[in-house]
């Protein structure tokens, strides 16, 4: 891994603020926790993304790519080698009559409010959601009765060789979070979206009440990352995990929150540590009185 010919390659064609060193993960994840990365590159073009691919693959940097980091924990010791975050910096939108076109990077909730804008329905359930574009594309996020699969007809990726692909909507293999593209070297680029014309005042009416209802059952005034699990088929894991006597349970700063048995939050100053012990415990706990088998939903990565 040869860094340092990573990074002057890097800075040929970079602004200075797009490519950062020794970045902390804290400023970068809705947790606020975790180490450095050697490099983070942020892009806003595509052949950005493209010939940093180039460059970090000829210097055998190992590399990861992120969004809003809404669904991530990164470890303590942070991440060897170079992330691309494609956030705000790459988020053009193209609405044309019931379609909305978006680059990967914006922010569900800034899509929910476009749509709202141009009175488009379909992506109410979206309005809470912290996550980008991309990010929700990955793992065909949801809630509310909502998930992305209902919306989009075709997606442009880069493949594993950098070459730019469009997958129909058939090809993605939209499931319960998840999709084709998880676990793979795939990056989403642009997503097209197909909604249907709506009446501005009733949409706004439901964005209103799924807010209120989010606000009135999640801990939203602590960092964490969502849904700490998977919904187990048939059951709920916050439910399982309160019926287990969890709830409240800390440990450090990490705490099983009272509100919402289903989240893990940050009370301050809470390591990755902290929070993977808490998973682990939630795990055993409920694995031991119900026999059902929990499974994180966020993603957890780097070095202990």
């Amino acid at each position: 891994m040869d860094l340092e010919k990573a990074y002057q390659e890097l800075s040929d064609f970079l602004e200075p603020d797009q490519i950062l060193q020794q970045e902390s993960m804290r400023k970068h994840t809705s947790f606020r926790i975790g180490g450095p990365v050697d490099l983070m590159v942020l892009p806003a073009k595509v052949e950005q993304i493209q010939r940093a691919l180039e460059i970090l693959r000829d210097c055998n940097v190992p590399l990861m790519v992120m969004g809003n980091g809404s669904n991530l924990l990164v470890k303590d010791k942070g991440i060897r080698g170079a992330v691309i975050k494609i956030a705000d910096r790459f988020s053009r939108t193209e609405v044309k009559g019931e379609t909305i076109l978006a680059q990967a990077g914006i922010l569900l909730s800034a899509l929910s409010r476009l749509a709202l804008k141009s009175s488009l329905k379909g992506l109410e359930f979206a309005s809470g959601i912290p996550g980008t574009l991309g990010g929700a594309v990955t793992m065909n996020a949801g809630a509310y009765g909502g998930e992305m699969k209902d919306v989009i007809k075709w997606v442009s990726i880069l493949d594993e060789d950098g070459k730019i692909k469009i997958l129909e909507k058939e090809e993605l293999a939209l499931g319960y979070r998840t999709s084709i593209i998880q676990n793979t070297k795939k990056i989403v680029l642009e997503v097209f979206m197909q909604l249907n014309k709506g009446d501005y005042l009733e949409s706004k009416a439901l964005i209103q009440e799924l807010t209120r209802r989010r606000q009135e059952k999640q801990p939203l005034s602590y960092p964490s990352a969502g849904s700490a699990f998977k919904r187990p088929v048939g059951y709920y894991a916050g439910k399982l995990i309160q019926d287990a006597g969890l709830k409240g349970m800390r440990v450090g700063d990490a705490q099983i929150s009272e509100k919402h048995s289903g989240f893990i939050i940050n009370l301050g100053n809470a390591t990755a540590c902290d929070v993977i012990k808490l998973i682990e415990k939630a795990k055993i706990k409920v694995k031991e009185q119900t026999g059902v088998e929990l499974h994180p939903e966020v993603r957890i990565v780097g070095e202990d």
